[in-house]
């Protein structure tokens, strides 16, 4: 395999496709079908002895007594239960029957939100215990370009990041990421990224993206930042040329910056086996305190506390067309967001107590 090549974003839905398709849930047992006669109860008998209602203690004896029997309520968890069960039949049926929609880029709208989330929220909620900020800075309906910092050995953030905007925006936004060539090489993770909403890190793509609205996350130091020694934890890399600058400013869409914190110690990097990773074509072969001595165990990430903050965002709809053609504007526009990003990973870390607490 030859070396990930530098994508256009310095080295790194529609909402139109994977539509959410509701449930074909039965209806409650005990319910009459449309169109059943309704039995009708026959008139006692003349001269009969009528005995009197019962009335609940300390009730009036003046309550009108409806003649309509009270309606059957199922047992809440029963009915839960069978609801879940009707919806994961459904969903099921539908997955083999080729009955789902995906976008032009791959995005699976249904299967991210029913299974791939439901996947990685335990490693979000309890390993990690990601803590959020700031999620009400990204805007609630059109494009905007999020850009955050790039650590840890192996992308885990970006995936983290991507549940805490899923999971706690108000409006159920979804983040589409912009990931390295090298992920959509990869066999069994291509096929994963793609229905996670991935895309190629390139300006057409973002554009597009951007173009219908969507919410799009890039990473600008990419190998760089996550393949950075453990000493230099915390220390943003290059961002490259402005090339994130350059589509936000065409799309007249905000920035958001966004700092991830805790990531950086998951694989704390110790060395690098440069020849190793020439061989087996990746940007570096990480070698960490447990990987690879301790085998396949070593591979565990180590389970650090994180805090994910999303800043205030930087508008870029107040300039001409031809200020995406500026490299000074560029330049300038990206020491902003880069300065932005590492003033806040400094003030979390101070307000850390502790890397796993």
């Amino acid at each position: 395999m030859a070396d990930a090549k530098v994508i256009p974003f310095d080295d790194d839905r529609s909402r139109g496709g994977g539509v959410q398709r509701p449930s074909r849930r039965r209806g409650a047992l005990g319910r009459r079908r449309s169109g059943e006669p309704v039995p009708v109860r026959e008139a006692p008998e003349a001269g009969g002895d009528v005995q009197p209602l019962p009335t609940a203690a300390g009730a009036p004896d003046d309550v009108p007594v409806t003649s309509e029997p009270p309606e059957d309520k199922p047992d809440a968890g029963d009915g839960g239960l069978e609801r879940r069960i009707a919806s994961g039949l459904a969903f099921l049926r539908r997955r083999l029957t080729g009955d789902y929609e995906v976008d032009d880029f791959g995005y699976d709208e249904e299967l991210t939100d029913q299974v791939l989330m439901s996947l990685l929220r335990p490693m979000y909620e309890k390993y990690f215990r990601v803590e959020v900020k700031g999620v009400e800075n990204i805007p609630a309906e059109g494009g905007a370009l999020i850009v955050a910092n790039h650590s840890g050995t192996l992308p885990l953030d970006g995936l983290m990041m991507q549940v805490a905007v899923h999971d706690h925006h108000p409006a159920g936004r979804h983040l589409r990421l912009l990931a390295a060539d090298l992920v959509f090489v990869l066999p069994v993770v291509n096929e994963l990224a793609r229905k996670l909403g991935h895309t190629l890190a390139c300006a057409e793509d973002a554009e597009r993206l951007l173009a219908q609205g969507e919410l799009v996350g890039v990473m600008p130091e990419g190998f760089k930042g996550i393949g950075k020694p453990f000493s230099e934890r915390y220390k943003l890399q290059r961002f490259g040329r402005g090339g994130f600058v350059s589509t936000a400013l065409r799309q007249g869409v905000p920035i958001v910056p966004c700092s991830i914190v805790g990531a950086e110690e998951i694989y704390p990097m110790i060395g690098n086996a440069k020849t190793l990773a020439r061989l087996l074509g990746f940007p570096y072969f990480p070698l960490t305190p447990t990987f690879p001595w301790l085998g396949p165990l070593g591979a565990i990430p180590l389970p650090t506390k994180w805090t994910i903050q999303f800043g205030e965002p930087i508008p870029t709809d107040g300039y001409p067309p031809e200020a995406a053609e500026d490299p000074m504007l560029m330049f300038n526009l990206t020491d902003q967001v880069r300065e932005q990003i590492q003033h806040t990973l400094y003030k979390l870390l101070v307000q850390r107590r502790s890397v796993f607490f």
